[in-house]
């Protein structure tokens, strides 16, 4: 239970947004190099942290590397219990290295349905997420069919009690990185048509293998860190640099009136500063001005 010392009450649904996780069948080394079972187990012992206060783990996209049944049997076995213990939901999004049927089987329990999208909603708790299928067989960029678009239109036209969070793979945002715009997502003005002026409250991606926000038509774009590896954004824009860190997940706060985004890294990292609990129970047992006085002045030395 978050405590309120501010102006703004705790949020009424926290999503944990995972992405990238491109497992590999038997757990191996991705390109021989990055060890994406241990990235993945850090990344669950940090969600395992915030307990109940989960509402929903959302993981758009890039689950397997190569769609192989073995790597996604893998990560559900790894976010599966942590969603049931949390009592969140738990939603799978389709990244361009999945395979449609694949993702179907080993992380819907549905049965195979060809090269049809992968189009799906779950209530969070009165928030609507919806897992659009940004994918295109054979291929890398990002593209959203015309059946998609149509389904995604309907399904708006009914309101949700708190609103909508759209949620695709390929992020609808320009990227720095220039041959990544040859992967982006195409078609994006028929998206926006859609999405403009409706009950969206903000849209999750992935695909970039870096934390980074902007905004598509009127709404907040928020994109997660990959747990695989990292995109160096500092590196020449006419390359593509993995590195073996900086990898993150979002956790995503809705409030009544706004929502905030925040990059959690991943890994074992030494703590060289913090506060216990006693001094969150001091804090508390102040009113706002002494708490002002108390712990807001600077103190020299």
């Amino acid at each position: 239970m978050a405590v309120q010392l501010g102006r703004y009450p705790e949020a009424r649904h926290v999503i944990a947004h995972v992405s990238d996780t491109h497992l590999l069948d038997g757990g191996a080394l991705l390109g021989g190099e990055a060890d994406t079972v241990e990235a993945l187990a850090h990344t669950a012992s940090q969600l395992a942290l915030l307990g109940t206060d989960l509402d929903a783990i959302v993981v758009t996209g890039d689950v397997a590397d190569l769609g192989e049944p073995d790597a996604y049997r893998r990560v559900r076995a790894v976010l599966e219990p942590l969603a049931a213990d949390a009592e969140a939901e738990l939603v799978w999004v389709m990244g361009n290295h999945d395979e449609r049927d694949a993702f179907r089987v080993a992380l819907l329990d549905v049965a195979p349905q060809g090269d049809t999208p992968v189009n799906h909603v779950v209530d969070v708790g009165g928030v609507r997420v919806i897992a659009l299928d940004s994918s295109v067989p054979g291929y890398h960029h990002g593209a959203l069919e015309p059946q998609t678009l149509e389904w995604l239109d309907a399904v708006l036209c009914e309101p949700a009690p708190f609103g909508t969070v759209l949620a695709l793979h390929h992020a609808p945002i320009p990227t720095p990185i220039a041959l990544m715009d040859v992967l982006e997502l195409q078609g994006q003005d028929g998206l926006a048509e859609v999405v403009r002026g409706r009950e969206v409250r903000l849209i999750l991606g992935g695909h970039l293998h870096y934390a980074t926000n902007g905004s598509f038509a009127g709404i907040p774009v928020a994109v997660a860190g990959a747990t695989a590896y990292t995109l160096d954004v500092a590196a020449s824009a006419r390359k593509l640099v993995g590195v073996d860190g900086g990898r993150s997940f979002t956790l995503v706060h809705l409030f009544d009136e706004h929502v905030v985004t925040s990059v959690v890294p991943v890994g074992p990292h030494r703590v060289v500063a913090g506060f216990g609990e006693e001094f969150l129970d001091e804090i508390e047992a102040l009113g706002p001005a002494e708490r002002l006085e108390r712990f807001s002045r600077k103190r020299s030395g």
